[in-house]
């Protein structure tokens, strides 16, 4: 089955541009909500992520400095798959919103959007917003 690319956005509140970009690109920040521990080659721009005894790597496909950061999973097997963070400002509030398109199986992508949900409400904690 193909898989569907999804967008969702999260408003930010009262985060900053910089904490979000930390969270979302360097390893200090991706270890504190998306994974137990994370670890990057610098080299070759890869980052290992580990949950619990299992791991995956993800190449960075490109990086905007404190506005998007694009990965790819090393296992995954189509090359136009990938998941992406964006940060922008909404207008009339002035917040941040934090913007993140995935992919998924159609059965799946309730299951895949919850699970980001979740990831995100770790992250808000985490940033006290």
């Amino acid at each position: 089955m193909l898989k569907e690319k999804f967008h969702i956005e999260f408003v930010m509140s009262s985060a900053t541009q910089a904490s979000l970009w930390r969270m979302i690109s360097q390893v200090d920040g991706l270890s504190e909500w998306f994974a137990d521990e994370v670890t990057m080659n610098e080299e070759e721009n890869v980052y290992t992520f580990f949950w619990g005894k299992s791991d995956n790597q993800a190449e960075i496909l490109g990086s905007k400095p404190q506005q998007s950061i694009r990965f790819r999973w090393l296992d995954e097997e189509e090359e136009n798959i990938y998941f992406e963070f964006q940060l922008h400002k909404l207008e009339l509030s002035n917040e941040i919103a934090l913007q993140i398109t995935d992919f998924a199986e159609p059965d799946e992508k309730g299951d895949a959007i919850t699970l980001w949900e979740t990831q995100i409400d770790k992250m808000k904690r985490r940033l006290g917003v």
